[in-house]
């Protein structure tokens, strides 16, 4: 989805699953982990890159949500606000990782704050659109991840179906 001869802002990968859970918080001292769970949908891991801005943002969540990725159980290909299913966003810096000697640098991706800014605006607008298209019978949910933190995930799937797309 990046345009020819300019470097992409955002990269995502997309895994269909049957379910999966992420840790959102690990366990403390006094406190035990906390997780958030989805049913059947969609996994959407996300890194922005220095240049990204709010602009890209509706044309990503147009594009994610309404590519059909998931199997029916006619057996056709359908999106996940047609399923309806739900999401899971996983901030994943490494995403912008490029490899030099054997080591992985990150200096393509966005500052902190405003990869921050961007990740909830983009929470914030998939959750819009699947509130629009889901019935409240439904059971769609939007679950995401804590940006900054590493995360655990399990993650069932029926295959592995996974796309990498840049904008």
């Amino acid at each position: 989805m990046a345009e020819q001869g300019r470097a992409p802002v955002a990269r995502t990968v997309l895994q269909q699953c049957l379910r999966a859970r992420l840790q959102v918080k690990p366990a403390g001292e006094a406190s035990d982990a906390e997780f958030v769970q989805i049913d059947r949908g969609t996994v959407i891991y996300i890194c922005f890159f220095k240049g990204a801005t709010d602009d890209i943002l509706p044309k990503m969540v147009s594009t994610l949500l309404n590519l059909r990725l998931s199997e029916s159980d006619s057996g056709k290909m359908v999106s996940v606000l047609e399923l309806p299913g739900s999401l899971l966003i996983v901030p994943q810096a490494t995403l912008g990782g490029k490899c030099k000697g054997r080591a992985m640098q990150y200096h393509h991706n966005i500052s902190k704050e405003d990869g921050l800014r961007l990740y909830g605006s983009f929470v914030a607008l998939c959750e819009a659109e699947l509130t629009a298209v889901a019935s409240a019978a439904s059971g769609t949910q939007v679950k995401h991840g804590t940006y900054g933190n590493r995360q655990v995930l399990t993650l069932d799937t029926n295959g592995p179906y996974t796309h990498l797309m840049e904008f």
